[in-house]
């Protein structure tokens, strides 16, 4: 004789079932998530998108999504975000949220050696004892070539604001730029490198 078949356990396995399925809005949250992850895609050089051997679709997707964003209504560029959203259901989101997250810390690096250079910049024009405590900091001081942009950045500095053409203080700091970068062991990379600096040449 078989037991006597307990309709309330199937009813309970089934809300279980359905217990286990991602309710409305937390799929609505994740397709914004996947939206969002495709629009910081649009931020990342090329060469790094690449790297990623995304699908030809979505690399398309992409592509269209520089040219939009640089050009088109705003409503344009939401549908656009919507697609690449949509195609980014094809792909493991975790690596491409790594590449991004690695792209934005050196940003944020790249921001923090700036403002120092700025700094360094500041002290050596304004402040003659600053000369030494360069010296004392970095290695392979070529004091010669520093004295001499030193010299050229406070003499640029000295004239009309309309009479300044910059170059000795660009020049001063890529000088700088180039001792802090070296301290920490390596070269920019080029994918978050800013090749001049345009701040204060006219100040």
């Amino acid at each position: 004789m078989h037991p006597d078949h307990d309709d309330h356990d199937d009813r309970a396995d089934f809300d279980d079932f359905e217990d286990d399925r991602p309710s409305k809005s937390q799929l609505k949250r994740d397709m914004d998530a996947l939206q969002a992850l495709g629009a910081e895609l649009l931020t990342l050089p090329e060469k790094r998108v690449a790297a990623l051997d995304l699908p030809e679709a979505l690399m398309d997707a992409i592509k269209e999504g520089r040219r939009i964003v640089a050009g088109t209504a705003r409503s344009g560029k939401k549908r656009h975000l919507q697609l690449i959203g949509k195609l980014m259901r094809q792909v493991d989101p975790a690596p491409i949220r790594e590449v991004v997250a690695e792209f934005k810390l050196g940003r944020a690096q790249d921001s923090l050696e700036l403002h120092q250079a700025e700094r360094w910049r500041d002290r050596l024009v304004e402040d003659d004892n600053a000369l030494q405590g360069f010296i004392d900091s970095f290695e392979a001081v070529d004091v010669q070539q520093l004295r001499s942009l030193i010299r050229a950045a406070r003499k640029d500095r000295a004239q009309a604001v309309e009479q300044r053409n910059g170059r000795a203080w660009r020049e001063l700091f890529q000088f700088i730029k180039a001792h802090l970068l070296a301290a920490k062991g390596g070269s920019r990379d080029e994918d978050t490198a800013d090749d001049g600096d345009d701040e204060g040449d006219d100040e």
